[in-house]
């Protein structure tokens, strides 16, 4: 965040600061919106991160019922339906696994193509 807070171009903000903007206003109505992938990135990473918490489930959660899907996942992995190659069964769990992730980046893709300083500078 901070890297991509510094590429504003510092022109952008003197511009609005010539134009009578205090610090939240430059921050709030230029800066932000024009470092909005860097958020949004943020966002996808920490709902990644947080869905497939693996390791305190492991640990903390003994309770079939409480088991998040990637723990579940991991006990289907292990064998816990029986004997046998269950192959499609464990692909079709794998991709219940990851179409959460898939559909928050699918919603959040059209602000990683637009480049945020595009225009923002003449030169």
């Amino acid at each position: 965040m901070k890297e991509f807070f510094e590429s504003v171009p510092r022109s952008v903000e003197e511009a609005a600061r010539i134009d009578g903007a205090g610090p939240f206003r430059i921050f709030w109505s230029v800066v932000l919106p024009m470092s909005r992938p860097a958020p949004i990135t943020l966002t996808i990473l920490s709902f990644q991160s947080s869905w497939n918490e693996f390791p305190h489930t492991l640990v903390a959660v003994q309770d079939p019922a409480l088991f998040t899907l990637p723990r579940g996942l991991a006990d289907l992995v292990s064998g816990s339906l029986g004997g046998g190659t269950q192959f499609p069964l464990k692909l079709a769990a794998a991709l219940l696994a990851t179409i959460p992730v898939a559909v928050i980046f699918m919603v959040f893709q059209r602000y990683f193509i637009r480049d945020p300083n595009q225009g923002a500078e003449k030169g």
